[in-house]
């Protein structure tokens, strides 16, 4: 076996494990459109692309048909190859969103090294473990214990705002009508942004809904201005949509 023919086998091996990684990221961790949100694209190609090539270019410089030790030399080139992988997907695990937060006046991507694992433990019921199968949307309601509103006050300014407290966790449904009330008519969204028309137009067309039926609130991310829509009757988030409505 020529090694141009060693190094073609060991780059399909390498694509079937990529396209396999690649599926288990944006199929599960990072659905759209919260992979543009996080930067994720950028990250995962530049981990997979070096981890892919890693392997076969080693195999390509090293490989000589009946070496003494080649076996070894390949084990080897494949042990680092899959650590390198498994470094990569735990960088990117670690980056994954895990909660999409709607609380006060907007929605919040959250990921899971934004979560102290303290904070956690002490989540509300149901909250109390950090997804792995993809984000999950919840909503946050504000403590009634002036005592805890302080401390949540002092906590924010560090950084750790109410989104980022899992004690404070709600199903969804419970957080709905008073994100609802805070919520821009989609009339208002394109009076004070023109560029939106054409992309609010198209979506409710797709999608065959009324301006009247749809309303809009922010999405804070770290990568990108989303608009989470929702239904004006019930508050349910219908879609994420790539507009900046502050």
């Amino acid at each position: 076996m020529s090694r141009w023919k060693a190094a073609g086998i060991h780059l399909s091996i390498s694509l079937t494990i990529g396209v396999a990684a690649a599926l288990l990221i944006f199929g599960l961790w990072y659905p759209p459109p919260y992979a543009r949100a996080t930067g994720a694209p950028e990250l995962v190609m530049l981990l997979l692309g070096v981890d892919l090539t890693l392997g076969p270019l080693l195999t390509l410089v090293v490989f000589k048909a009946g070496k003494k030790g080649m076996r070894f030399d390949l084990a080897v080139i494949g042990i680092a190859q899959a650590c390198a992988l498994l470094y990569g997907l735990s960088v990117v695990a670690r980056a994954r969103p895990v909660y999409i937060v709607g609380a006060v006046d907007r929605f919040t991507v959250i990921t899971a090294n934004e979560l102290d694992p303290k904070d956690v433990a002490e989540g509300a019921p149901g909250f109390r473990s950090v997804p792995w199968t993809g984000p999950k949307l919840v909503g946050a309601k504000l403590p009634a214990n002036p005592a805890e509103r302080t401390d949540l006050l002092f906590s924010s300014v560090s950084g750790k705002d109410l989104e980022a407290r899992p004690r404070y966790y709600v199903p969804y449904e419970q957080a709905a009508q008073d994100l609802l009330a805070k919520a821009k008519p989609i009339d208002e969204v394109t009076k004070a942004n023109a560029s939106a028309e054409p992309l609010l137009r198209a979506w409710l067309a797709e999608n065959d809904r009324e301006a009247s039926t749809i309303a809009a609130l922010p999405v804070v991310s770290p990568r990108a201005d989303l608009a989470m829509l929702v239904d004006t009757s019930t508050g349910k988030p219908l879609d994420a949509v790539p507009l900046d409505i502050w």
